[in-house]
């Protein structure tokens, strides 16, 4: 009874050691698999993420493209509007510096214009039967103002200033001061039929008009 007794505890003991030796290496296979399966959700985890945020990132970088487009677009047209202003004002800066060459003597020949009235008016006052060699302080005096009289017009149209005469021409308020009308045979209506004093322009502009007594029809 006693070594039968002896036996089962010897038994039971090989049992439980075989069981001891098996049981660590059941435990590390377990714990391997809950690693294992643990890393794996892990790895799965950030590609996830990622997954998730890389539609956000795109919308974000077409939004961002899509407002740098706008702002590019807005700059264009800013530095476009900036280039047409410049080149106006640069056309504009050259036309007045032309215009100042061009009548920078404007007010100069105004006053000369009064000097060549007197001259013509002194040459129309002087009798031409007078002019003879029996008078020849008049007849020197006479020529003496028709020279200064045409060299004065020289340099008028020189400088770009030519007389209106417009006797016959058509009546422009331009060019033309009607002092009065009349109607007078043999010309046209609405023709310049005397002209009281001579005007002037200053390469094209009117710097006088020409005063004149226009043409009407007969009542």
């Amino acid at each position: 009874m006693a070594s039968w007794c002896v036996r089962s505890m010897r038994q039971s003991y090989c049992a439980v050691a075989v069981h001891l030796r098996v049981s660590p290496r059941l435990f590390c296979s377990v714990a391997q698999k809950k690693n294992s399966k643990s890393s794996s959700e892990e790895d799965q985890s950030p590609a996830l993420d990622e997954q998730k945020s890389e539609p956000a990132v795109e919308n974000s970088l077409a939004e961002e493209k899509a407002r740098l487009e706008e702002q590019l677009k807005e700059t264009m047209d800013k530095y476009k509007r900036a280039l047409a202003d410049t080149e106006n004002l640069r056309q504009r800066s050259q036309k007045l510096v032309e215009e100042a060459k061009l009548f920078g003597i404007q007010s100069f020949c105004k006053d000369l214009l009064e000097v060549a009235d007197i001259l013509e008016k002194a040459t129309e006052s002087v009798p031409k039967e007078e002019i003879k060699d029996q008078n020849p302080h008049l007849k020197n005096l006479y020529e003496g103002l028709i020279m200064t009289e045409t060299q004065m017009q020289k340099v008028f149209r020189k400088h770009g200033l030519v007389r209106i005469n417009p006797v016959g021409a058509k009546f422009d308020p331009y060019e033309h001061e009607a002092l009065f009308h009349t109607p007078m045979e043999g010309k046209e209506p609405g023709t310049v039929a005397l002209v009281t004093k001579i005007g002037y322009k200053l390469h094209g502009r009117t710097l006088r008009p020409a005063l004149v007594g226009v043409a009407k029809e007969a009542s």
